[in-house]
């Protein structure tokens, strides 16, 4: 008799609130790419009011305008489920909006006002000099250490600062990320980024590392896709005119 297929639950944060440039396309790769390899994802779409679910293995959150973000943050901050979820491994991935939340503070508004966020992340955000529009072009390294590039799009008025318990996800070539040569950060088991795209969709090497952290650090069996690769390629060319 054939096996059972391993079940993988997958928490869409807040979209109504958190849902700003097709972000919630992250959760349509992720639960494509489990299936493609034979598990069956289970998604649960979280909305303001709903509590989070206990026992997801990933949890992905958006981004979105300044008073949803504050609102967010107040909800999660009050439910406590992604601080209880990083504590016991599970992969937490934050999206522009969604990765200053992770942070331990952002402010917002014409008047820079404060909001207090979940710490998961050693980083604090502040109005930059600048807003943040357009491609962005970066290198990460995986589990395996092999340097890939990174590209989304970026729209942020906030740049990042971190502290001495963050580490960057990538460093930039294009565009501008946290203010300083980098973008994101990660910690353990939670990644904060800034590029929409939706980012996973433009970077299917993130979304297996998103999906292995999820199962513990588990090795991924390859997925042949042409046409993803192709796609890739593409995106990559637009942003690196003449390389």
């Amino acid at each position: 008799m054939p096996s059972t297929p391993e079940k993988v639950h997958v928490a869409l944060v807040y979209q109504s609130l958190l849902g700003i440039y097709g972000d919630r396309g992250n959760a349509t790769v992720v639960t494509k790419r489990l299936q493609w390899r034979g598990f069956e994802p289970v998604l649960t779409v979280v909305e303001p009011g709903d509590p989070l679910p206990q026992d997801a293995h990933i949890y992905l959150i958006g981004g979105g305008e300044d008073a949803a973000q504050i609102s967010a943050a107040r909800l999660l901050r009050a439910d406590g489920a992604l601080q209880r979820a990083a504590e016991r491994g599970a992969a937490v991935f934050g999206v522009c909006a969604g990765y200053q939340i992770l942070g331990r503070s952002f402010t917002v508004g014409e008047h820079d006002q404060v909001t207090e966020g979940l710490g998961l992340l050693d980083v604090t955000t502040t109005r930059g000099p600048q807003r943040a529009v357009g491609e962005l072009l970066g290198t990460w390294s995986g589990a395996d250490g092999e340097a890939r590039h990174i590209t989304g799009f970026e729209n942020h008025g906030g740049w990042t600062t971190r502290g001495p318990d963050a580490e960057p996800f990538c460093t930039v070539e294009v565009g501008i990320g946290n203010g300083d040569g980098t973008d994101g950060a990660v910690n353990g088991t939670v990644i904060g980024l800034y590029p929409h795209g939706p980012l996973l969709a433009r970077n299917p090497a993130l979304a297996d590392h998103v999906i292995s952290l999820g199962l513990g650090g588990r090795e991924l069996p390859p997925l042949d896709h042409p046409e993803i690769a192709e796609l890739r390629r593409q995106r990559l060319a637009a942003v690196r005119p003449g390389r």
